[in-house]
């Protein structure tokens, strides 16, 4: 096989892009040995479920014989919520912002008005609704939208002051048009402004009240087509409420006040109300208000009626968050809430507006929450809502996604989160209980968790297409509370906002460690366990990876020459290049001219620390100031349970550290991996020293230096001589643990001729070059050096200049020796290089079988008795090791799979030889990439910059799956795209919203059954009885033909222009099919009844024929009993 080329690198990095080309003779072969089962039919793309609030939602609607609720957005999406994980989430193609919506009560349908002045119907007995008809109007700007319970003509008001009537079974227009000037008074001369309120009244459809912005209220009688009453108030009118007996209404306006006017009595108000206005002594008008934006009037049959209204308070109260009002009787209870109120709805017991409508519950609905409060009990509580809507209590800044999880993790962690739960809601069951789950095949365990900016993690249980939060952990309680000192903030902080933002998350399912880096250099690793502990000292190790790079124009002497050997384990002494102790107290300190120096940018906490069960500290590692330059944010971060380590970088090295020990076993710069082997040319920095960015998140191209750093001498590793110092200072109060400062530098010596060590904030020519920042880690049981013939415990680092490093780990036996002898590290050379940054590493056995890292099952760390006996008997699992072949010419004996931003290569071990190699992309790069299992075999899946989605087979890295997704709209989607096990993968859509999509076919096919329904067959609830005395005097509602009056025999056709009938996406075969639910159903069941009723018809008739010729036929025999009656046999 042919060995790498370095000139390649040497020249730039020129590889000819091939795909799935061996690189020597023996690739082909190698490829038959291993047969590859995944195909290109085993791959298909397509979203799942979306989970989350409903992003800058605008408009909200509920179905009260369903029990479902839709929320749209200002982006034209829908998200319809049923009962607990029944959710689906739809999009209107011209993405405008959605301001109306109606359900088709009980029927499966529902209409949504648009900002771009459409109109449309969906089909909601489908697991994925559908639009079947939608109507576009082209003169006038629609305002407001009201269709009555069981009715097919749906009022359209808009801005011109006009109303149109639509037929929703077929989505034309009625040629009955109410025209703004004929509704108000011919004396009146000015415009009434945009309807805002159309409602016919509860006990007269015939009559409709509508509402115009500029306080005229009019009552209109459909058949006569005239006006009967209006009702003109001095301030402009927000909305109308009717009471159930349709003798009266109320408005509320825009001073805050509410008015109440009887049907018949149109001079004045019947009441006036300032619910939240001072009332002056002397019988004045109250001062005004803030608009009452909303009002809803609600009655009871054993009790006062409810009036629920938002907004009106006064405008004094400045600061005051808003308020949901509810007046019931006397009392009036202000219920504040934490974000503005969109809209707000109350759940009554009857759909019929004519009845009592004994409200139970109101559904408000918030910008950034959905509230529902319990108006039955006293204090007004509200539900504890089920829905996984709090993704966004702070906002997201990681992701991690987990699929095929150990069975017993989701119980451990639902049990321990269980305890955190709220206290004082309502004991009733959530309201909105609609639809039905979905009959998924897919039983694994999924977990997604999230970082988020105020230090927060949160576990999520994701299987099912469902999500539910499991456990939150607060990261931020290890660190003291930040004070409000400028001057401190700006000496110590390198970020402005968010200082416990978390940035990377490395978790291990197995044993439940978890580790989190902070933006502020900082990261805490965690045990878990179900027992409360006190944490009297918070473990701390202080790390200093900060560099200098000297003059690099000439040979360096000693340690950067062509000779220079890398560290050697075991050294018994620490080099005699270091100067200064190996270990000190690492403490706040300045230099003599105020610089600052080993100055953590957060403090970590003094006092015990309460850990309830949970996840629990087990040690922070901090990197501290150097010289009065910040530490640069952490890049890249591993963990592994079994081996007891954690390694992270960042743009200037890495450092690995023992958590067992509390020790730091190696602090490298990335130069100092390499050894006499840099292929690179490291030039000098422009010697300038500028703050790092606030909010720098290392997420952006490497190779434009967004998040790199120079390379420079690196202190020296901890070596056996040192280890136990370090360890037996961490026992006491305060005694903090460091790593011993670089060679030949003293911390607080500042020298004039030295290079700045500090991050340019642009990448310039000169320095280009010399940034490489570590970008991924991978821990291995595999060959460290080429030609190795047993497998070691490695750590492989990928850099941003496309280079895979290896580090060969020398491990204690595992028990007491574990934590009594050192571990050795030892960098062992290059493995390859790629163009891009390293993004992912992965390794196969020589069957093409995936090898996981090692890895320790978990164990009750608190455990005391039995217990413990049980937890010293836990011995570290390791992946089984592949016996090496005795002819390395013959076979490989594992292959490392390495993904950079361009390139994805398969090298063979131990003989380092590449044997496929696959050029991903040549004008974008890559965001995410992850080597995952899926069903049948592994493969490499990436997600690019320029929205393609692909998958490589392994190991020929063959293309089997590339589609045009999603483009990179904004670095949200870079920062939380993620790829997992069986074809799973998920991003934040928005800040609010988690969407999740499959790349597996299975998955694809199997989603119609996993989706849950949300129609399901209900009888419509019975209308109010009349009773006697109002059916005998005519008391009771009266119903309108709208039919005879709306359709086009009486009222004539539409005016072409005014709106477009567009049928639905699927075309008129789709739209049947797809109508088969709704409005055909409606159309067929009147056909069907019509039919019926002729038959019916028919039948009486032939009854009531025979019944004649029956009494007929009687009749005869009678008269001939009678007439025989008395003759004689012989007489006949």
């Amino acid at each position: 096989m042919k060995k790498f080329n370095i000139r390649k690198v040497l020249d730039g990095l020129k590889e000819q892009a091939s795909s799935s080309v061996s690189s020597g003779q023996s690739g082909a072969p190698e490829n038959n040995l291993m047969h590859e089962t995944l195909q290109s039919e085993n791959f298909q793309l397509c979203k799942t479920v979306r989970h989350g609030f409903p992003y800058q939602p605008s408009s909200m609607a509920h179905d009260p014989v369903q029990k479902i609720l839709a929320i749209g957005t200002q982006s034209g999406a829908l998200r319809l919520f049923g009962r607990p994980g029944v959710e689906c989430y739809c999009q209107h193609e011209s993405g405008a912002a959605v301001i109306s919506l109606q359900f088709l009560i009980n029927e499966g349908a529902l209409v949504s008005a648009l900002a771009d002045d459409s109109v449309h119907l969906w089909n909601l007995r489908q697991r994925r609704p559908a639009i079947l008809h939608s109507l576009k109007f082209n003169r006038e700007r629609i305002t407001f939208v009201h269709l009555p319970f069981q009715s097919k003509w749906l009022y359209i008001g808009t801005e011109k002051g006009n109303i149109h009537i639509v037929n929703v079974e077929s989505f034309t227009l009625s040629g009955y048009v109410i025209m703004w000037n004929k509704a108000i008074e011919l004396s009146s001369k000015a415009h009434p402004g945009p309807v805002v309120h159309i409602s016919d009244n509860p006990m007269d459809e015939g009559k409709l009240i509508i509402g115009y912005e500029a306080g005229i209220v009019v009552l209109w009688d459909l058949k006569s087509k005239k006006a009967d009453y209006r009702y003109t108030y001095d301030e402009a009118i927000h909305s109308v409420a009717w009471h159930h007996e349709g003798k009266q209404f109320i408005c509320s306006h825009s001073d805050g006040t509410l008015t109440i006017w009887n049907i018949k009595g149109q001079g004045k108000p019947f009441q006036t109300i300032t619910p939240h206005g001072k009332q002056p002594k002397d019988g004045k008008k109250p001062e005004p208000c803030k608009p009452i934006l909303k009002v809803e009037y609600k009655t009871t049959r054993l009790g006062d009626p409810f009036m629920i209204l938002s907004g009106g308070l006064s405008y004094d109260t400045v600061g005051r968050r808003p308020c949901l009002t509810v007046m019931h009787g006397k009392s009036t209870a202000v219920l504040e809430m934490d974000y503005p109120i969109v809209d707000f709805l109350t759940l009554c017991e009857t759909p019929y507006s004519n009845d009592f409508q004994e409200p139970y519950a109101v559904v408000v609905l918030l910008e950034k929450d959905l509230v529902v409060i319990d108006l039955a009990q006293n204090g007004y509580p509200i539900f504890e809502n089920p829905y996984p809507l709090t993704i966004h209590e702070s906002p997201v800044t990681c992701c991690e996604y987990f699929a095929d999880c150990p069975v017993d993790l989701i119980p451990a962690l639902y049990s321990v989160g269980s305890r955190q739960k709220r206290q004082g809601y309502s004991k009733k069951e959530w309201p909105i209980s609609g639809g039905n789950w979905g009959l998924g095949t897919q039983s694994y365990p999924e977990i997604i968790i999230t970082g988020h900016a105020d230090g927060t993690v949160k576990f999520w249980d994701a299987s099912a297409i469902m999500l539910q939060v499991l456990y939150k952990l607060k990261t931020a309680k290890v660190f003291e509370k930040s004070r409000n000192n400028k001057e401190d903030k700006q000496n110590t902080e390198i970020v402005d906002e968010d200082p416990f933002a978390i940035q990377i998350m490395a978790w291990c399912p197995e044993s439940r460690m978890l580790c989190v880096a902070g933006v502020s250099a900082n990261l805490i690793i965690y045990r878990f366990s179900r027992q409360e502990i006190t944490t009297e000292v918070v473990q701390l190790l202080e790390v200093r990876l900060q560099y200098e790079v000297n003059d690099m124009e000439s040979p360096p002497e000693g340690g950067g020459g062509g000779d220079r050997d890398l560290p050697t384990p075991g050294a018994a002494s620490p080099s005699p290049q270091t100067t200064g102790p190996p270990t000190h107290p690492s403490t706040s300190s300045n230099s003599s001219d105020g610089v600052r120096d080993n100055v953590p940018c957060l403090k970590v906490r003094s006092t015990p620390l309460k850990q309830s069960s949970g996840y629990q500290v087990e040690l922070v590692v901090q990197l501290v100031w150097v010289s009065g330059e910040p530490p640069q944010q952490i890049t890249s971060l591993a963990l592994n349970s079994s081996y007891g380590l954690i390694v992270f970088g960042n743009s200037n090295g890495l450092a690995v550290v023992d958590y067992l020990q509390k020790t730091v076993l190696l602090n490298l710069g990335t130069v100092e991996l390499y050894g006499s082997n840099d292929p690179y040319q490291r030039q000098a920095r422009s010697p300038r020293k500028t703050r790092q960015p606030a909010g720098g998140n290392g997420l952006c191209d490497i190779n434009e230096g967004s998040a790199s750093e120079d390379r420079c001498k690196s202190p020296t590793s901890v070596l056996a001589s040192n280890h136990q110092q370090f360890y037996n200072g961490g026992g006491g109060r305060g005694v903090l643990l460091s790593v011993c400062p670089p060679r030949g530098a003293n911390p607080l010596d500042h020298r004039d001729n030295s290079f700045s060590r500090s991050r340019s904030s642009s990448v310039t020519s000169i320095d280009k070059e010399a940034r490489e920042a570590i970008t991924s880690f991978h821990f291995c049981e595999t060959f460290a050096r080429k030609g190795d013939s047993a497998i070691t415990p490695c750590l492989y680092v990928g850099t941003s200049l496309g280079t895979v490093l290896a580090v060969a780990l020398n491990l204690p036996p595992a028990g007491e020796q574990r934590l009594l002898q050192p571990v050795i590290v030892l960098p062992s050379g290059t493995l390859a290089r790629l163009k891009g940054s390293i993004l992912r590493m992965a390794f196969l056995d020589n069957t093409g079988t995936f090898l996981p890292p090692a890895f320790e099952t978990w164990y009750e760390p608190n455990a005391a008795g039995a217990d413990s006996e049980e937890r010293d008997k836990a011995r570290k699992r390791r992946p089984v090791s592949v016996s090496p072949s005795t002819s390395q010419e013959l076979q490989e004996s594992q292959y490392a799979v390495v993904c950079s931003e361009k390139q994805a290569k398969v090298i063979a071990l131990p003989s380092q030889n590449c044997i496929f190699k696959h050029s991903i992309t040549e004008t974008s790069f890559v965001l995410r990439a992850d080597v995952v299992q899926m069903n049948i075999g592994n493969c490499v899946a990436c997600f690019c910059a320029n929205g393609h989605i692909m998958t490589l087979s392994l190991p020929g890295l063959r293309p089997l799956l590339d589609v045009n997704y999603l483009p990179l709209t904004d670095m949200r989607i870079a920062r939380t795209f993620c790829f997992t096990n069986l074809g799973q993968a998920m991003y934040l859509t928005s800040p609010t919203e988690i969407q999740r999509i499959t790349y597996s076919q299975e998955t694809c096919e199997n989603l119609q059954e996993m989706l849950g329904e949300l129609f399901t067959p209900v009888e419509t609830p019975e209308a109010p009885n009349r009773g006697f005395f109002k059916g005998l005097f005519g008391g009771g509602a009266t119903s309108l033909d709208r039919e005879e009056l709306f359709g086009e025999t009486q009222a004539g056709k539409a005016s072409r222009g005014l709106a477009q009938h567009i049928p639905g996406p699927q075309g008129l075969e789709g739209m049947k099919g797809a109508a088969s639910g709704v409005v055909a159903d409606l159309a067929r069941a009147r056909i069907a009844l019509d039919e019926r009723g002729q038959k019916l018809g028919e039948l009486d008739e032939r009854t009531a024929a025979m019944l004649a010729s029956a009494d007929s036929f009687g009749k005869h025999a009678h008269d001939m009993m009678l007439k025989c009656k008395d003759k004689k046999w012989y007489q006949f």
